[in-house]
Protein backbone atom coordinates (compact mmCIF):
# COMPACT_ATOMS: atom_id res chain seq x y z
CA UNK A 1 0.00 0.00 0.00
CA UNK A 2 1.35 3.16 -1.19
CA UNK A 3 1.72 6.19 1.59
CA UNK A 4 -0.62 9.15 1.18
CA UNK A 5 1.21 12.05 -1.56
CA UNK A 6 0.53 15.62 -1.47
CA UNK A 7 -1.31 16.91 -4.29
CA UNK A 8 2.02 18.90 -5.68
CA UNK A 9 3.66 14.90 -5.41
CA UNK A 10 0.79 13.22 -7.38
CA UNK A 11 0.48 16.02 -10.00
CA UNK A 12 4.93 15.43 -10.93
CA UNK A 13 4.10 11.42 -10.82
CA UNK A 14 1.40 11.95 -13.48
CA UNK A 15 3.77 14.10 -15.76
CA UNK A 16 6.62 11.45 -15.06
CA UNK A 17 3.90 8.33 -16.28
CA UNK A 18 2.99 10.37 -18.87
CA UNK A 19 6.44 10.76 -20.11
CA UNK A 20 7.55 14.02 -19.42
CA UNK A 21 10.92 15.02 -19.82
CA UNK A 22 11.31 18.49 -18.97
CA UNK A 23 9.20 21.33 -17.66
CA UNK A 24 9.93 24.82 -18.22
CA UNK A 25 9.38 26.88 -15.40
CA UNK A 26 10.32 30.38 -13.56
CA UNK A 27 9.76 30.41 -9.64
CA UNK A 28 7.41 31.71 -7.79
CA UNK A 29 5.21 31.19 -4.22
CA UNK A 30 2.34 29.26 -5.57
CA UNK A 31 4.40 26.77 -7.12
CA UNK A 32 7.35 26.03 -4.88
CA UNK A 33 5.55 22.43 -3.84
CA UNK A 34 5.57 21.77 -7.22
CA UNK A 35 9.40 22.67 -7.58
CA UNK A 36 9.86 20.63 -4.67
CA UNK A 37 8.39 17.60 -5.64
CA UNK A 38 10.10 18.05 -8.81
CA UNK A 39 13.56 17.70 -6.90
CA UNK A 40 14.68 14.53 -7.81
CA UNK A 41 12.00 13.25 -9.97
CA UNK A 42 14.22 12.79 -13.37
CA UNK A 43 12.45 15.54 -14.93
CA UNK A 44 14.86 18.42 -15.80
CA UNK A 45 13.61 22.14 -14.86
CA UNK A 46 14.69 24.48 -17.23
CA UNK A 47 14.18 28.00 -15.33
CA UNK A 48 13.86 31.19 -17.31
CA UNK A 49 13.62 34.64 -16.72
CA UNK A 50 10.06 35.49 -17.36
CA UNK A 51 6.79 33.38 -17.43
CA UNK A 52 5.78 34.10 -21.11
CA UNK A 53 8.90 32.34 -22.40
CA UNK A 54 8.22 29.30 -20.53
CA UNK A 55 5.33 29.05 -22.80
CA UNK A 56 7.44 29.50 -26.07
CA UNK A 57 9.67 27.63 -24.89
CA UNK A 58 7.06 24.31 -24.60
CA UNK A 59 5.35 25.38 -27.67
CA UNK A 60 8.70 24.92 -29.82
CA UNK A 61 9.67 21.68 -28.15
CA UNK A 62 5.95 20.41 -28.58
CA UNK A 63 6.65 21.30 -32.21
CA UNK A 64 9.42 19.66 -32.83
CA UNK A 65 8.60 16.68 -30.61
CA UNK A 66 5.01 15.99 -30.94
CA UNK A 67 5.01 15.61 -27.64
CA UNK A 68 2.74 17.98 -25.26
CA UNK A 69 4.84 20.87 -23.83
CA UNK A 70 5.13 21.98 -20.08
CA UNK A 71 5.16 25.29 -18.68
CA UNK A 72 4.91 25.82 -15.02
CA UNK A 73 4.14 29.42 -14.04
CA UNK A 74 3.35 31.39 -10.44
CA UNK A 75 -0.10 32.49 -10.07
CA UNK A 76 -1.03 36.43 -10.25
CA UNK A 77 1.11 38.34 -12.29
CA UNK A 78 2.99 35.41 -13.57
CA UNK A 79 -0.01 33.87 -15.25
CA UNK A 80 -0.99 36.88 -16.74
CA UNK A 81 2.61 37.11 -18.33
CA UNK A 82 2.12 33.51 -19.53
CA UNK A 83 -1.39 34.56 -21.02
CA UNK A 84 -0.16 36.31 -24.24
CA UNK A 85 2.04 33.73 -25.31
CA UNK A 86 -0.38 31.08 -25.27
CA UNK A 87 -2.14 32.59 -28.39
CA UNK A 88 0.94 32.48 -30.81
CA UNK A 89 1.07 27.99 -29.41
CA UNK A 90 -3.23 28.48 -30.25
CA UNK A 91 -2.58 29.55 -33.48
CA UNK A 92 0.41 27.19 -34.42
CA UNK A 93 -1.88 24.59 -33.14
CA UNK A 94 0.97 23.37 -30.79
CA UNK A 95 0.14 21.18 -27.91
CA UNK A 96 1.07 22.93 -24.98
CA UNK A 97 0.01 22.63 -20.82
CA UNK A 98 0.02 25.62 -19.36
CA UNK A 99 0.15 25.05 -15.25
CA UNK A 100 -0.52 28.11 -13.44
CA UNK A 101 0.02 28.69 -9.51
CA UNK A 102 -3.11 29.80 -8.03
CA UNK A 103 -4.81 31.70 -4.23
CA UNK A 104 -5.83 28.86 -2.46
CA UNK A 105 -9.57 27.44 -3.06
CA UNK A 106 -10.48 28.19 0.63
CA UNK A 107 -9.62 32.19 0.59
CA UNK A 108 -11.08 32.49 -2.73
CA UNK A 109 -13.36 35.99 -2.32
CA UNK A 110 -11.43 37.14 0.75
CA UNK A 111 -8.64 39.20 -0.86
CA UNK A 112 -5.92 36.31 -0.74
CA UNK A 113 -2.60 37.01 -2.45
CA UNK A 114 -2.62 37.39 -6.80
CA UNK A 115 -6.47 36.40 -6.25
CA UNK A 116 -7.49 36.29 -10.28
CA UNK A 117 -10.15 34.61 -12.37
CA UNK A 118 -6.95 33.14 -14.39
CA UNK A 119 -9.25 30.10 -15.89
CA UNK A 120 -10.87 33.23 -17.20
CA UNK A 121 -8.74 35.05 -18.20
CA UNK A 122 -6.52 32.43 -20.44
CA UNK A 123 -10.17 30.86 -22.15
CA UNK A 124 -10.22 32.99 -24.90
CA UNK A 125 -6.37 31.73 -25.84
CA UNK A 126 -6.99 27.94 -24.95
CA UNK A 127 -8.76 24.86 -26.01
CA UNK A 128 -9.58 24.23 -22.01
CA UNK A 129 -8.76 26.33 -19.14
CA UNK A 130 -9.76 25.00 -15.50
CA UNK A 131 -9.03 25.57 -11.88
CA UNK A 132 -7.71 22.09 -9.96
CA UNK A 133 -10.42 21.71 -7.43
CA UNK A 134 -9.37 18.40 -4.98
CA UNK A 135 -6.35 16.46 -4.15
CA UNK A 136 -7.92 13.37 -5.10
CA UNK A 137 -9.24 14.52 -8.38
CA UNK A 138 -5.48 16.12 -9.37
CA UNK A 139 -4.70 13.50 -11.45
CA UNK A 140 -7.35 13.21 -13.67
CA UNK A 141 -7.78 16.83 -14.14
CA UNK A 142 -4.11 16.72 -15.76
CA UNK A 143 -4.90 14.31 -17.81
CA UNK A 144 -7.39 15.68 -18.93
CA UNK A 145 -5.49 18.49 -19.83
CA UNK A 146 -2.85 16.88 -21.75
CA UNK A 147 -5.42 14.62 -23.51
CA UNK A 148 -7.65 17.94 -25.02
CA UNK A 149 -3.83 19.61 -25.64
CA UNK A 150 -3.31 16.29 -28.07
CA UNK A 151 -6.69 15.94 -29.79
CA UNK A 152 -8.03 17.11 -32.10
CA UNK A 153 -6.84 20.38 -33.49
CA UNK A 154 -3.87 20.56 -31.10
CA UNK A 155 -3.61 23.40 -28.89
CA UNK A 156 -2.40 25.22 -25.95
CA UNK A 157 -4.55 24.22 -22.99
CA UNK A 158 -4.63 25.55 -19.22
CA UNK A 159 -4.36 24.23 -15.72
CA UNK A 160 -4.84 26.57 -12.31
CA UNK A 161 -3.50 24.99 -9.42
CA UNK A 162 -4.48 26.28 -5.93
CA UNK A 163 -2.15 26.19 -3.09
CA UNK A 164 -4.14 24.25 -1.00
CA UNK A 165 -4.77 21.92 -3.54
CA UNK A 166 -0.79 21.10 -4.28
CA UNK A 167 0.01 21.28 -0.32
CA UNK A 168 -2.99 18.92 0.74
CA UNK A 169 -2.27 15.46 1.50
CA UNK A 170 -4.53 13.35 0.02
CA UNK A 171 -7.41 11.12 2.54
CA UNK A 172 -6.93 8.04 0.83
CA UNK A 173 -4.01 5.84 -0.87
CA UNK A 174 -3.40 6.75 -4.58
CA UNK A 175 -2.20 4.51 -6.69
CA UNK A 176 0.07 5.57 -9.43
CA UNK A 177 -2.02 7.00 -12.08
CA UNK A 178 -2.86 5.01 -15.29
CA UNK A 179 -1.17 6.30 -18.56
CA UNK A 180 -3.69 7.06 -20.96
CA UNK A 181 -3.38 4.86 -23.80
CA UNK A 182 -0.50 6.22 -26.36
CA UNK A 183 0.93 8.85 -23.93
CA UNK A 184 -1.09 11.61 -23.84
CA UNK A 185 -4.10 9.53 -24.72
CA UNK A 186 -5.44 11.90 -27.85
CA UNK A 187 -9.35 11.00 -29.21
CA UNK A 188 -9.60 11.08 -33.10
CA UNK A 189 -12.45 11.17 -34.90
CA UNK A 190 -12.33 9.45 -38.02
CA UNK A 191 -13.26 10.42 -41.52
CA UNK A 192 -17.06 9.83 -41.40
CA UNK A 193 -17.89 6.41 -44.16
CA UNK A 194 -18.31 7.38 -47.79
CA UNK A 195 -16.89 10.89 -47.26
CA UNK A 196 -13.89 10.21 -48.81
CA UNK A 197 -15.31 8.71 -52.02
CA UNK A 198 -17.22 11.54 -52.76
CA UNK A 199 -14.63 14.03 -52.09
CA UNK A 200 -11.95 12.24 -54.14
CA UNK A 201 -14.38 11.84 -56.91
CA UNK A 202 -14.91 15.74 -57.03
CA UNK A 203 -10.99 16.49 -56.83
CA UNK A 204 -10.87 13.96 -59.65
CA UNK A 205 -13.35 15.69 -61.85
CA UNK A 206 -11.75 19.67 -61.38
CA UNK A 207 -9.22 20.68 -63.70
CA UNK A 208 -7.22 22.46 -61.23
CA UNK A 209 -7.51 21.07 -57.69
CA UNK A 210 -5.37 21.78 -54.54
CA UNK A 211 -5.46 20.63 -51.15
CA UNK A 212 -4.61 23.17 -48.41
CA UNK A 213 -3.59 21.96 -44.76
CA UNK A 214 -2.75 23.67 -41.53
CA UNK A 215 0.07 24.13 -39.18
CA UNK A 216 -0.26 21.26 -37.37
CA UNK A 217 0.88 19.21 -40.76
CA UNK A 218 3.84 21.02 -41.16
CA UNK A 219 6.37 19.22 -38.38
CA UNK A 220 9.38 16.60 -39.65
CA UNK A 221 7.54 13.84 -39.01
CA UNK A 222 4.49 14.83 -40.52
CA UNK A 223 5.70 16.31 -43.83
CA UNK A 224 6.40 13.17 -45.69
CA UNK A 225 2.64 12.31 -44.90
CA UNK A 226 1.57 15.35 -47.02
CA UNK A 227 3.93 13.85 -49.86
CA UNK A 228 2.45 10.63 -49.64
CA UNK A 229 -0.50 12.52 -50.41
CA UNK A 230 0.31 14.03 -52.88
CA UNK A 231 1.92 11.29 -54.60
CA UNK A 232 -1.42 8.86 -54.04
CA UNK A 233 -3.79 11.70 -55.55
CA UNK A 234 -1.33 13.39 -57.71
CA UNK A 235 -3.18 16.51 -56.50
CA UNK A 236 -0.68 19.47 -55.33
CA UNK A 237 -0.78 19.59 -51.13
CA UNK A 238 0.23 22.63 -49.29
CA UNK A 239 0.67 23.61 -46.17
CA UNK A 240 0.04 26.91 -44.58
CA UNK A 241 1.27 28.06 -41.42
CA UNK A 242 2.39 31.97 -41.67
CA UNK A 243 0.44 35.46 -41.47
CA UNK A 244 0.85 36.39 -44.65
CA UNK A 245 -1.04 33.56 -45.93
CA UNK A 246 -1.39 33.68 -49.61
CA UNK A 247 1.67 36.05 -49.51
CA UNK A 248 3.96 33.94 -47.44
CA UNK A 249 7.35 34.38 -49.67
CA UNK A 250 8.32 30.53 -48.33
CA UNK A 251 5.74 29.41 -50.78
CA UNK A 252 7.15 30.92 -53.99
CA UNK A 253 3.92 32.24 -56.15
CA UNK A 254 0.69 30.49 -54.06
CA UNK A 255 -1.27 33.32 -54.62
CA UNK A 256 -1.28 32.78 -58.41
CA UNK A 257 -1.71 28.83 -58.21
CA UNK A 258 -4.46 29.46 -56.15
CA UNK A 259 -6.31 32.29 -57.93
CA UNK A 260 -6.33 29.53 -60.89
CA UNK A 261 -7.33 26.86 -59.10
CA UNK A 262 -11.33 25.59 -59.23
CA UNK A 263 -11.40 23.16 -56.45
CA UNK A 264 -9.83 23.74 -53.53
CA UNK A 265 -9.95 20.57 -50.63
CA UNK A 266 -8.97 22.15 -47.07
CA UNK A 267 -7.85 19.73 -44.50
CA UNK A 268 -7.46 21.10 -41.50
CA UNK A 269 -6.85 24.56 -42.59
CA UNK A 270 -9.18 27.21 -41.40
CA UNK A 271 -10.67 29.37 -44.26
CA UNK A 272 -9.57 32.64 -42.58
CA UNK A 273 -7.97 35.78 -43.09
CA UNK A 274 -4.73 33.78 -44.37
CA UNK A 275 -7.24 32.40 -47.43
CA UNK A 276 -8.87 35.71 -47.93
CA UNK A 277 -12.21 34.33 -46.48
CA UNK A 278 -12.33 32.33 -49.84
CA UNK A 279 -13.51 35.09 -51.43
CA UNK A 280 -12.40 36.78 -55.21
CA UNK A 281 -9.63 37.79 -56.17
CA UNK A 282 -7.75 35.67 -53.94
CA UNK A 283 -10.18 32.46 -55.18
CA UNK A 284 -11.59 32.06 -58.15
CA UNK A 285 -15.05 33.18 -57.87
CA UNK A 286 -16.35 29.87 -59.43
CA UNK A 287 -14.31 27.87 -57.60
CA UNK A 288 -15.62 25.06 -55.04
CA UNK A 289 -14.30 24.35 -51.52
CA UNK A 290 -14.69 21.21 -49.30
CA UNK A 291 -13.28 21.25 -45.67
CA UNK A 292 -12.64 18.36 -43.54
CA UNK A 293 -11.83 19.87 -39.71
CA UNK A 294 -11.66 18.82 -36.41
CA UNK A 295 -14.19 21.60 -34.77
CA UNK A 296 -17.68 21.78 -36.42
CA UNK A 297 -17.36 25.69 -35.70
CA UNK A 298 -14.63 26.20 -38.59
CA UNK A 299 -17.12 24.25 -40.98
CA UNK A 300 -20.12 26.32 -39.59
CA UNK A 301 -17.52 29.54 -40.03
CA UNK A 302 -16.81 28.83 -43.82
CA UNK A 303 -20.63 28.10 -44.60
CA UNK A 304 -21.31 31.69 -43.65
CA UNK A 305 -18.32 32.96 -45.34
CA UNK A 306 -18.77 31.17 -48.93
CA UNK A 307 -22.79 30.06 -48.73
CA UNK A 308 -23.11 26.94 -51.30
CA UNK A 309 -19.27 27.06 -52.34
CA UNK A 310 -18.67 24.83 -49.81
CA UNK A 311 -20.05 21.73 -51.56
CA UNK A 312 -18.68 19.26 -48.74
CA UNK A 313 -18.05 19.75 -45.27
CA UNK A 314 -17.72 17.17 -42.16
CA UNK A 315 -15.71 17.16 -38.75
CA UNK A 316 -12.84 14.67 -38.84
CA UNK A 317 -9.09 14.96 -37.93
CA UNK A 318 -6.98 15.95 -39.98
CA UNK A 319 -4.24 13.04 -39.95
CA UNK A 320 -7.50 10.80 -40.18
CA UNK A 321 -8.59 12.40 -43.38
CA UNK A 322 -4.63 12.46 -44.79
CA UNK A 323 -3.99 8.54 -44.01
CA UNK A 324 -7.59 7.54 -45.77
CA UNK A 325 -7.23 9.81 -48.84
CA UNK A 326 -3.60 8.20 -49.21
CA UNK A 327 -4.98 4.78 -49.53
CA UNK A 328 -6.49 5.30 -52.35
CA UNK A 329 -3.80 5.45 -55.24
CA UNK A 330 -6.08 7.75 -58.26
CA UNK A 331 -3.80 10.14 -59.67
CA UNK A 332 -5.43 12.95 -61.23
CA UNK A 333 -5.51 13.41 -65.49
CA UNK A 334 -3.69 16.34 -65.31
CA UNK A 335 -0.18 16.08 -64.37
CA UNK A 336 0.74 19.67 -66.33
CA UNK A 337 -1.08 21.22 -63.00
CA UNK A 338 1.07 19.41 -60.68
CA UNK A 339 4.37 20.38 -61.74
CA UNK A 340 3.00 24.20 -62.64
CA UNK A 341 2.02 24.05 -58.63
CA UNK A 342 5.56 22.65 -57.65
CA UNK A 343 7.20 25.32 -60.05
CA UNK A 344 5.48 28.32 -58.20
CA UNK A 345 5.57 26.86 -55.07
CA UNK A 346 9.70 26.49 -55.54
CA UNK A 347 9.56 30.31 -57.97
CA UNK A 348 11.96 32.52 -56.31
CA UNK A 349 13.48 35.82 -58.12
CA UNK A 350 16.75 35.46 -60.42
CA UNK A 351 17.54 38.85 -58.64
CA UNK A 352 18.21 37.34 -55.57
CA UNK A 353 20.97 35.67 -56.94
CA UNK A 354 23.09 38.66 -57.11
CA UNK A 355 20.47 41.09 -54.93
CA UNK A 356 23.22 44.02 -54.24
CA UNK A 357 23.09 44.72 -58.17
CA UNK A 358 19.57 45.04 -58.20
CA UNK A 359 18.46 47.47 -55.60
CA UNK A 360 18.45 50.86 -55.04
CA UNK A 361 19.08 50.53 -51.35
CA UNK A 362 22.17 51.82 -49.72
CA UNK A 363 24.22 48.92 -48.58
CA UNK A 364 27.45 50.02 -47.85
CA UNK A 365 27.66 48.95 -44.31
CA UNK A 366 25.15 46.45 -44.49
CA UNK A 367 23.67 43.64 -46.29
CA UNK A 368 21.00 42.85 -48.42
CA UNK A 369 18.57 40.49 -46.51
CA UNK A 370 19.38 37.30 -48.83
CA UNK A 371 22.94 37.91 -48.37
CA UNK A 372 22.45 37.61 -44.20
CA UNK A 373 20.50 34.38 -45.13
CA UNK A 374 21.07 32.07 -48.14
CA UNK A 375 24.70 31.42 -46.74
CA UNK A 376 23.65 29.88 -43.78
CA UNK A 377 21.19 26.96 -45.51
CA UNK A 378 25.17 25.12 -45.97
CA UNK A 379 24.80 25.06 -42.10
CA UNK A 380 21.31 23.79 -42.00
CA UNK A 381 21.86 20.87 -44.04
CA UNK A 382 24.58 19.49 -41.71
CA UNK A 383 22.62 17.70 -39.52
CA UNK A 384 18.95 15.77 -39.31
CA UNK A 385 17.96 17.54 -36.52
CA UNK A 386 19.24 20.88 -37.47
CA UNK A 387 16.48 23.59 -37.10
CA UNK A 388 15.14 27.18 -38.52
CA UNK A 389 13.63 29.33 -35.92
CA UNK A 390 11.98 32.49 -37.55
CA UNK A 391 10.73 35.56 -35.80
CA UNK A 392 8.12 37.91 -37.32
CA UNK A 393 9.04 41.23 -39.32
CA UNK A 394 10.41 41.74 -42.89
CA UNK A 395 13.46 39.94 -41.61
CA UNK A 396 11.65 36.73 -40.75
CA UNK A 397 10.06 36.84 -44.11
CA UNK A 398 13.59 36.79 -45.79
CA UNK A 399 14.81 33.87 -43.48
CA UNK A 400 11.61 31.82 -44.35
CA UNK A 401 11.85 32.25 -48.12
CA UNK A 402 15.47 31.39 -48.14
CA UNK A 403 15.82 28.48 -46.07
CA UNK A 404 14.50 25.08 -45.31
CA UNK A 405 15.55 22.86 -42.38
CA UNK A 406 14.50 19.73 -40.88
CA UNK A 407 12.98 21.44 -38.16
CA UNK A 408 10.73 24.93 -38.90
CA UNK A 409 9.80 26.79 -35.85
CA UNK A 410 8.11 30.38 -36.76
CA UNK A 411 5.91 32.78 -34.86
CA UNK A 412 2.68 30.78 -36.62
CA UNK A 413 -0.18 32.63 -38.19
CA UNK A 414 -0.59 34.16 -34.81
CA UNK A 415 1.89 37.16 -36.27
CA UNK A 416 3.08 38.17 -32.87
CA UNK A 417 6.54 38.78 -32.23
CA UNK A 418 9.54 38.01 -29.72
CA UNK A 419 9.22 35.26 -29.41
CA UNK A 420 12.14 34.09 -31.39
CA UNK A 421 15.69 33.45 -28.82
CA UNK A 422 12.57 31.72 -26.43
CA UNK A 423 11.98 29.42 -29.68
CA UNK A 424 15.26 28.46 -30.26
CA UNK A 425 15.56 27.31 -26.49
CA UNK A 426 12.72 25.05 -27.17
CA UNK A 427 14.11 23.89 -30.20
CA UNK A 428 17.59 23.44 -28.52
CA UNK A 429 15.64 21.46 -25.62
CA UNK A 430 14.20 18.81 -27.82
CA UNK A 431 17.02 17.66 -29.80
CA UNK A 432 19.71 17.64 -26.90
CA UNK A 433 21.91 14.77 -26.53
CA UNK A 434 22.73 13.79 -30.17
CA UNK A 435 25.77 12.95 -30.61
CA UNK A 436 26.97 16.17 -32.41
CA UNK A 437 24.90 19.01 -30.93
CA UNK A 438 22.23 20.10 -34.18
CA UNK A 439 22.62 23.57 -35.30
CA UNK A 440 19.43 25.58 -34.25
CA UNK A 441 19.54 29.01 -35.83
CA UNK A 442 17.39 31.55 -34.96
CA UNK A 443 16.15 34.75 -37.48
CA UNK A 444 15.03 37.59 -35.90
CA UNK A 445 14.99 41.19 -36.37
CA UNK A 446 16.09 43.92 -33.59
CA UNK A 447 13.11 44.95 -32.57
CA UNK A 448 12.00 40.92 -31.50
CA UNK A 449 15.77 41.05 -29.96
CA UNK A 450 14.41 43.55 -26.86
CA UNK A 451 11.17 41.10 -26.25
CA UNK A 452 13.23 38.42 -24.24
CA UNK A 453 17.28 39.09 -24.95
CA UNK A 454 17.45 37.82 -20.82
CA UNK A 455 16.60 33.79 -22.73
CA UNK A 456 20.83 34.44 -23.32
CA UNK A 457 20.85 33.83 -19.22
CA UNK A 458 18.98 31.05 -19.32
CA UNK A 459 20.88 29.52 -22.50
CA UNK A 460 24.07 30.06 -20.62
CA UNK A 461 22.71 28.30 -17.17
CA UNK A 462 21.20 25.45 -18.94
CA UNK A 463 24.24 25.05 -21.82
CA UNK A 464 21.69 25.58 -24.14
CA UNK A 465 23.86 26.93 -27.87
CA UNK A 466 22.00 28.15 -30.55
CA UNK A 467 22.84 31.09 -33.15
CA UNK A 468 20.54 33.92 -33.18
CA UNK A 469 20.87 35.82 -36.64
CA UNK A 470 19.86 39.36 -35.51
CA UNK A 471 18.64 41.30 -38.72
CA UNK A 472 19.80 44.80 -37.43
CA UNK A 473 18.17 48.03 -39.44
CA UNK A 474 17.60 50.09 -36.17
CA UNK A 475 13.81 50.27 -37.07
CA UNK A 476 10.49 48.79 -36.52
CA UNK A 477 10.75 47.85 -39.99
CA UNK A 478 7.31 46.01 -40.68
CA UNK A 479 5.46 49.16 -39.53
CA UNK A 480 7.92 51.00 -40.98
CA UNK A 481 7.28 49.99 -44.07
CA UNK A 482 3.12 50.23 -44.20
CA UNK A 483 3.64 53.94 -43.04
CA UNK A 484 5.81 54.35 -45.79
CA UNK A 485 2.97 52.93 -48.51
CA UNK A 486 -0.20 54.06 -46.50
CA UNK A 487 1.10 57.52 -45.50
CA UNK A 488 4.20 58.31 -47.35
CA UNK A 489 7.98 59.75 -46.42
CA UNK A 490 6.77 63.03 -45.00
CA UNK A 491 4.57 60.83 -42.23
CA UNK A 492 7.06 58.55 -40.20
CA UNK A 493 6.74 58.14 -37.02
CA UNK A 494 7.13 55.90 -33.97
CA UNK A 495 9.37 53.26 -35.95
CA UNK A 496 13.21 54.54 -35.06
CA UNK A 497 15.70 51.88 -32.82
CA UNK A 498 19.12 52.50 -32.31
CA UNK A 499 21.82 50.59 -34.30
CA UNK A 500 22.25 48.23 -30.98
CA UNK A 501 25.35 45.84 -30.59
CA UNK A 502 23.11 43.12 -29.70
CA UNK A 503 26.04 41.24 -29.87
CA UNK A 504 27.99 42.36 -26.95
CA UNK A 505 24.45 42.29 -25.19
CA UNK A 506 24.94 38.27 -25.83
CA UNK A 507 28.84 38.73 -24.60
CA UNK A 508 27.72 40.49 -21.35
CA UNK A 509 25.15 37.12 -20.45
CA UNK A 510 28.18 35.04 -20.97
CA UNK A 511 27.40 33.66 -24.54
CA UNK A 512 28.87 34.82 -28.00
CA UNK A 513 29.11 37.80 -30.43
CA UNK A 514 30.14 38.94 -33.65
CA UNK A 515 28.73 42.37 -35.88
CA UNK A 516 29.00 41.95 -39.73
CA UNK A 517 28.77 44.09 -41.87
CA UNK A 518 29.88 43.25 -44.45
CA UNK A 519 28.56 39.60 -46.80
CA UNK A 520 32.18 37.70 -46.56
CA UNK A 521 31.95 38.26 -42.70
CA UNK A 522 28.55 35.98 -42.24
CA UNK A 523 29.31 32.47 -43.02
CA UNK A 524 32.80 32.55 -40.82
CA UNK A 525 31.37 34.85 -37.80
CA UNK A 526 28.92 32.16 -37.74
CA UNK A 527 31.34 29.23 -37.41
CA UNK A 528 33.32 30.97 -35.00
CA UNK A 529 29.72 30.96 -33.15
CA UNK A 530 28.83 26.89 -33.49
CA UNK A 531 32.38 26.50 -32.79
CA UNK A 532 32.60 28.21 -29.49
CA UNK A 533 29.34 25.80 -28.30
CA UNK A 534 28.07 28.85 -26.19
CA UNK A 535 24.81 30.76 -27.11
CA UNK A 536 25.55 33.12 -29.99
CA UNK A 537 24.34 36.47 -31.09
CA UNK A 538 25.63 37.20 -34.91
CA UNK A 539 24.47 41.41 -35.17
CA UNK A 540 23.55 41.99 -38.83
CA UNK A 541 23.33 45.33 -40.52
CA UNK A 542 21.31 44.94 -42.62
CA UNK A 543 19.40 47.26 -45.59
CA UNK A 544 15.69 48.11 -44.01
CA UNK A 545 13.75 46.62 -47.17
CA UNK A 546 10.73 44.90 -47.37
CA UNK A 547 9.42 41.51 -47.08
CA UNK A 548 9.63 39.94 -50.15
CA UNK A 549 6.99 39.51 -52.58
CA UNK A 550 7.33 36.83 -54.85
CA UNK A 551 5.27 36.77 -58.17
CA UNK A 552 6.17 34.23 -61.36
CA UNK A 553 6.35 37.56 -63.52
CA UNK A 554 9.65 38.82 -61.28
CA UNK A 555 12.52 38.44 -63.52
Amino acid sequence: MSNPLRGADLLVQTLQEQGVERVFALSGNHIMPIFDALFGSGIELIHTRHEAACVHMADAYARVTGKVGIALVTGGPGHANAVSALYTALMSESPVVLLSGHAPNDQLGLGAFQEMRQAEMAAPVCKLSITASHVDTLQGELLRCMQAAASGRPGPVHLSLPTDVLEAVSARTVPHANPLPGGEGTLVTPLPPGEGQGVRERLSQARKPLILTGPATLTRANRPKLAALEAALGIPVIATESPRGTGDPSLGALAEILAQSDCVLLIGKRLDFTLKFGRAPAFAADSVIMQFDPDQAELDRSKRAIGARLTHAAVADTHEVIAALSKQTSPHANTEWLQKAKQALAHRPATWNAPRGNTSAALQGRLHPVEACRPLQTILNRHPDSALVCDGGEFGQWAQACLTAPHRVINGVAGAIGAGISLALGARSAVRGAVTEAPIIAFMGDGTFGFHSSEFDTAVRHKMPFVAIVGNDARWNAEYQIQLKAYGSERLIGCELLPTRYDEVARAFGGYGELVTEPEQLLPAVERALASGLPACINVMIAGLPAPNVKLSDA
